[in-house]
């Protein structure tokens, strides 16, 4: 089959220095393709490039004709766009579904009327997602479309990323993101690719081993030109023909040697720890704290002991910062007590990296304009020789900050957080736009520190690695810890974030539209379903039943890999079902949701 699009040769030099040489991609349709690589390794320019942004220095690009590309940028423009939705409709192309808008938004938790200029960061995200989702593209193009979302986001996103036909190229650093959707692996490395026919969860044991073969032929290169120096000292001096080419062939293998690029080293992460803590490090009780007529905490407990590695997890505005904040002692609580133990030394590792002066050099956000020495765990450290160990160059220092990558600006804020001598690490989102290998490296320091660790993370895979147990909110202000990392807590559960998240909804819409109750001497007669709403609940279940079927059977007709070359009105038509199916799928379920909690309020006398 031929490729939906193809790169051929393709090299870019920046600044003298080659970021692609010989770079190829093939994508075929229906593909779902993960794109590797450590930060700096050019997989942005390079999907910049795919997406026809950027012109290389050489090689071709080869795009199927009639087929659609819709590319999801890190940083989205809003340019010329009044609304949200006014946003998502300029990305559709005539004959384009404008429903699509309107519903993708609503499913990202916008109401299609918010001004782009006031949006969050997660906000942003979700704006620019339905932007290129809606359109439903032949190739779909996300550089890093899990940044700044929550999990109960991530997670719908995973499930419609599934449910789509579109070949899909992705970056990102969410191993889960990446195990669950990909089925085939680019590596970019040191400006050339290399692919396997296999998932992210393959790729990181393969490219160790790949690594592991270079550094091996590397060793028997360094014997050979050992051997052959020694021969031209020491070796008969006849046969001048010969001579010549041995000295030839030595000065090849040294050339070679020269030209070798290693792979780049991994960060040395490590906490400068002070004394230990008391064996209790936080006791709260029964703490509750609100904004206005909102409850964020509601009567919540619990003990942090030396040693905890204590995840809090939850949807964007559950209320997360605000909980680590009481826990810490940043904040009072409205009521309850919070009890921290004695000898308590407290690094913190803040989300928001925008307060960070721009203007200033890294060498100075590192040692705060003192001089070129930091203090690292009580002990004073060349500026330089600290930003190596987080994989920054000599030639950085003077560097601004607003030229620093996110992936650099995360390692910064790492760096300033693990200078301060501690024994308890409250790290807020600290996996932001980390790569896997730095990722790797935060883990096993976590893993290795004495100290307790409090921390907020959307990163499924970094929780189950790391933390002891979970904090996860059950609406109305209520938080509940589980023993385990997040997979051990939705076992618990028995039900993912979203799912409660979706009840909770729904109840609080049933609470707000409720007319006002009457007062006690004039009690109002006993609420009963009406005949219409006893027969939704009745019939949805089965309607449900049917358009489940329906989709599955669809599903099946668009799994096949020749349907779109062979009959692209049939996969149009199939795509074009499924979309309205699962629109009308989630409109039941949230109709029966809404009739079943009313029914057992009715039963239950509240």
């Amino acid at each position: 089959m031929a490729p939906l699009i193809q790169l051929k040769d393709i090299a870019l030099t920046f600044g003298g220095t080659p970021l692609l040489s010989g770079v190829e991609l093939a994508v075929e349709a229906g593909e779902r393709v993960c794109l590797v690589g450590r930060n700096g390794s050019g997989k942005s320019t390079l999907l910049k490039i795919v997406a026809g942004l950027i012109e290389p220095d050489r090689g071709t690009r080869f795009v199927q004709p009639g087929a659609t590309v819709r590319y999801l940028p890190q940083e989205p423009d809003f340019a010329g766009a009044a609304t949200t939705l006014a946003y998502v409709e300029a990305g559709l192309s005539p004959g384009d579904d404008l429903y699509q808008a309107r519903y993708l938004l609503e499913q990202l938790g916008l109401t299609g009327e918010e001004n782009p200029a006031s949006l969050s960061g997660g906000e942003a995200r979700r704006a620019a997602l339905a932007r290129v989702l809606a359109p439903s593209p032949d190739i779909l193009l996300l550089d890093e479309p899990t940044n700044h979302l929550d999990l109960t986001t991530i997670e719908w996103l995973e499930s419609e990323l599934a449910s789509r036909r579109s070949a899909l190229i992705m970056i990102s650093h969410d191993r889960r993101f990446l195990t669950n959707l990909s089925r085939a692996t680019v590596w970019l490395d040191r400006g050339e690719t290399r692919r396997i026919e296999k998932g992210f969860g393959a790729f990181e044991a393969w490219r160790d081993e790949v690594l592991a073969d270079e550094e091996r032929e590397q060793h028997k290169l360094d014997r050979k030109i050992v051997m052959e120096e020694h021969w031209l000292r020491y070796g008969v001096s006849g046969r001048r023909k010969r001579n010549v080419k041995r000295l030839g062939n030595l000065h090849a293998l040294r050339q070679a040697r020269r030209d070798y690029r290693g792979a780049t080293g991994k960060a040395t992460l490590a906490a400068a720890e002070s004394d230990l803590s008391g064996k209790l490090v936080v006791e709260a009780k029964h703490l509750v704290k609100s904004f206005g007529e909102r409850p964020i905490v509601n009567d919540f407990s619990t003990r942090i002991a030396r040693g905890d590695r204590l995840g809090i997890v939850g949807p964007n505005g559950a209320g997360k910062t605000t909980l680590i904040n009481l826990l810490t002692g940043t904040s009072p609580p409205d009521s309850g007590t919070v009890r921290l133990g004695a000898n308590i030394e407290m690094a913190t590792l803040d989300q928001h990296r925008e307060s960070l002066d721009p203007k200033s050099t890294l060498a100075n956000a590192l040692t705060g304009g003192r001089g070129d020495t930091i203090t690292v765990g009580g002990k004073p450290k060349h500026v330089v020789s600290y930003m190596k160990d987080f994989l920054f160059s000599q030639e950085q220092a003077r560097t601004p900050l607003e030229a620093l990558s996110g992936g650099e600006r995360g390692r910064l804020m790492l760096a300033r957080a693990l200078a301060k001598p501690s024994n308890v690490l409250v790290l807020d989102e600290p996996t932001n736009d980390l790569d896997l290998e730095t990722l790797d490296v935060l883990e096993d320091m976590l893993g290795d520190y004495e100290g307790t660790v409090i921390l907020i993370s959307h990163d499924r895979d970094f929780l189950d690695r790391v933390v002891t147990s979970v904090i996860a909110p059950e609406g109305e202000g209520r938080w509940v810890e589980y023993a385990g990392g997040y997979s051990d807590m939705l076992a618990q559960r028995g039900s993912d974030l979203k799912e409660k998240a979706v009840k909770g909804t729904a109840a609080s819409a049933k609470v707000a539209k409720a007319p006002p109750s009457a007062p006690a001497s004039t009690a109002a007669p006993k609420r009963r379903l009406s005949f219409k709403e006893k027969h939704a609940l009745e019939t949805l279940p089965k309607t449900m039943a049917k358009l489940q079927a329906e989709i599955a059977k669809l599903q099946t007709q668009l799994d096949d890999p020749t349907l779109y070359a062979r009959d692209r009105k049939a996969f149009d038509a199939a795509s074009a079902a499924m979309t309205k199916a699962h629109a009308e799928l989630a409109s039941a379920e949230e109709q029966w949701l809404e009739l079943e909690i009313l029914r057992e309020d009715i039963e239950s006398g509240t």
